[in-house]
């Protein structure tokens, strides 16, 4: 009996440390885990900490609306680039398709009588 209220040495690693034996519980359920202090201010941060959580989860919001438009803008690129290449195949067909029927010459002569009227127009 006298060993179970002793305390004893328990080694973990290089460090050793007392365990206090807690002895029988009043009221006799020994199966139960023990009860911890009711600390109801225990979770309660200062207001310094919190602000500076804020501050932090602002700046990484701020990051991660930037990444999102940077990869948007990426995106817009590309597909500009698409149209603008679909435009300039539309416009080679076109050419292409009047130079069958027309002299060369003439193709020539409308290219750059519209491209006058783009300038003009835009």
């Amino acid at each position: 009996m006298s060993d179970d209220n002793a305390p004893t040495l328990v080694a973990a690693g290089s460090q050793e440390t007392t365990v206090k034996p807690l002895g029988m519980r009043k009221n006799g359920k020994q199966w139960h885990e023990q009860k911890k202090a009711f600390r109801p201010t225990k979770g309660l941060t200062s207001y310094e900490r919190r602000t500076k959580e804020r501050a932090a989860m602002a700046q990484m919001k701020a990051k991660e609306q930037e990444m999102k438009n940077e990869k948007e803008e990426a995106r817009q690129e590309k597909i500009q680039k698409i149209r603008e290449n679909r435009a300039k195949k539309e416009e080679r067909e076109r050419y292409e398709k009047m130079a069958e029927t027309m002299h060369r010459k003439r193709v020539e002569r409308l290219k750059r009588k519209e491209k006058r009227n783009k300038l003009i127009n835009s």
